[in-house]
């Protein structure tokens, strides 16, 4: 028996990184995955990686930033599986290094867009769906910097601190109709989004490793499994006594 056997989840932004960890997680736990991606590609590559492995996994491209997407994925996972048991909302983007009093609008929209609307969105129409069924789990990836500031990151900071309000707020709201809201909120990860920035910050000198590994406690950047293992916790009944809970993965990061 797996933690998570015969419920049905979708995970956002699961075409690659902390995504796909925990969409092949949840699979081997004995979940039904709805993989989501903006990538098409990245997407079919992780639903061939869950099939190969034995699991079940459709595929569905969606952006988050927009409603009409939002809709039809969760449309997609109800008629294929009869219900929506948990969702992972992972889908995001670091934007660009930039100082506080020269950020853009234009990197300012796109990330608040896709972070936090997009996030925003994905709650909406799933807690809709669960509280149809009868309750449910939902993930919100935050981040280290949705508990403190980086400087030059002010609309992705901005973002994850949103999300975390969300999570709180949906949490208060639906923790008497069965349904559990709670955020992770990963350090330095090894994925693409953390090599952009690596490459941003240090002109491509510094691999992320080397930028990171040194700031983290544990001494080391953490793997995408290592968030993936507590995701699937957190959407299982081993986790049935918490919700509202904002929980770092950081290696010691934010404790300093």
């Amino acid at each position: 028996m797996g933690l998570v056997d015969e419920l049905t989840v979708i995970i956002t932004g699961a075409g690659a990184g902390i995504g796909r960890a925990t969409a092949l997680c949840f699979a081997s736990e004995g979940a039904q995955v709805v993989v989501s991606d903006i990538d098409s590609n990245g997407a079919a590559e992780t639903v061939n990686m869950i099939e190969k492995a034995g699991g079940t996994a459709t595929l569905v491209t969606a952006d988050v930033s927009k409603p009409a997407d939002v809709a039809a994925l969760i449309d997609m996972a109800v008629a294929t599986y009869g219900k929506i048991d948990c969702a992972v909302n992972n889908a995001g983007i670091e934007g660009k290094i930039i100082p506080f009093a020269d950020q853009t609008d234009d990197n300012f929209d796109a990330i608040i867009s896709v972070n936090l609307k997009g996030t925003f969105l994905c709650m909406k129409a799933e807690i809709a769906a669960m509280l149809k069924s009868g309750g449910g789990t939902i993930v919100n990836l935050s981040s280290v910097a949705g508990l403190i500031g980086f400087s030059g990151l002010a609309p992705y900071v901005a973002s994850k601190h949103g999300v975390a309000g969300l999570t709180k707020n949906a949490a208060l709201e639906y923790g008497k109709s069965g349904i559990r809201v709670n955020a992770v909120c990963p350090g330095g990860i090894d994925t693409r989004m953390l090599d952009s920035l690596a490459d941003q910050a240090t002109g491509g000198t510094q691999s992320s490793a080397q930028m990171m590994d040194p700031l983290h406690p544990i001494g080391r950047i953490g793997k995408p499994q290592e968030v993936a293992d507590l995701i699937v916790w957190l959407c299982s009944p081993r986790a049935s006594f918490v919700t509202g809970a904002i929980i770092p993965v950081d290696g010691g990061y934010v404790a300093q």
